[in-house]
């Protein structure tokens, strides 16, 4: 897309926490102009930047962007490979399409550790606290009976950094989407495209999901949020894991949330989502020196490209 000119579409929030399209240029995106001789593409790496917010083991993020010659991390940016239509909109009409997006922990965590970025100064991490003081004092946050009662005001807070941050929002999820012929494992000729959520887009994804009466995947990541802010405020670090388990409501913790493709076409929708930008034919000049011979069946999009040959002659 670079090399063609073509921007990805970029969501983003206005200063009402709507949710937006733009588009950014990728050099924008990796910070560096991604065919330079400088670019050094680190895949399932630590991101230093983000590392002296929260204490324990390293988690790794899947792609940081670095420059060659001082190895300076320049952006960190988790990659969801998505199918254009998901099983829930496959039925339905091209305009309808959607894609299934899921949520690790660990993108939580780097979510919260952008905001916390923002926050550097005692003067703004006091700003910050006087926002997060407006939830009423919770003594045992482990109990749903203690927590539920006061989770609409946990999430007003957190929206309520969200609109403090929309002019210093980050991009943080890099979607690429691949379009099939509905149902059929046979790719569209217009085939692959790409998506950029920013921080405050993905919390608005999960905040805007969150109307149950209970607390489900989407209040407890809202809930996660709101901690890992809260102990940044008062002991500068936020111990991620100890967070993440102690708060876990019955839940398992293999995700934070996810979403159908009926809940993310609405954010998605576009023109660029109806018909993506890039063909099926154009993947013979991504996948370079047979590369195709050597994708692994098991993966649903490698098995697609490998049973569609004829994008290769």
């Amino acid at each position: 897309m670079h090399t063609k000119g073509i921007k990805p579409i970029y969501l983003c929030t206005d200063k009402e926490n709507n949710v937006i399209h733009k588009k950014i240029d990728v050099v924008d995106l990796f910070g560096i102009d991604p065919l330079s001789d400088e670019s050094f593409y680190n895949y399932e790496a630590g991101f230093a930047p983000y590392e002296r917010f929260y204490v324990g083991e390293r988690e790794k993020i899947d792609l940081v962007m670095m420059r060659m010659s001082s190895m300076t991390p320049l952006s960190g940016l988790e990659i969801k490979l998505t199918a254009l239509p998901d099983n829930t909109t496959k039925n339905r009409s091209e305009s309808e399409y959607g894609t299934e997006i899921v949520v690790r922990p660990p993108t939580i965590c780097f979510l919260a550790c952008s905001l916390c970025a923002n926050y550097a100064t005692d003067k703004d991490r006091s700003k910050l606290l006087k926002i997060l003081n407006t939830v009423p004092q919770i003594n045992h946050w482990e109990e749903v009976d203690e927590v539920l009662p006061h989770y609409e005001a946990i999430e007003r807070a957190v929206l309520e950094v969200a609109k403090d941050q929309f002019k210093r929002q980050t991009p943080l999820v890099v979607q690429p989407v691949w379009k099939t012929l509905g149902a059929k494992a046979k790719l569209a000729d217009d085939c692959l495209d790409v998506f950029v959520w920013s921080n405050l887009a993905l919390l608005q994804l999960c905040a805007r999901q969150s109307s149950a009466q209970n607390i489900s995947r989407f209040r407890r990541t809202i809930i996660w949020i709101y901690r890992m802010l809260f102990d940044f405020c008062v002991h500068g670090q936020f111990d991620y894991i100890r967070i993440i388990k102690l708060h876990s409501y019955t839940y398992s913790n293999d995700k934070a949330f996810a979403v159908s493709g009926i809940i993310s076409h609405p954010y998605l929708s576009c023109k660029e989502l109806t018909h993506p930008r890039i063909s099926k034919y154009e993947i013979k000049n991504i996948i370079l020196g047979g590369g195709q011979e050597l994708l692994s069946p098991e993966r649903r999009f490698d098995a697609v490209i490998v049973n569609s040959p004829e994008i290769f002659e």
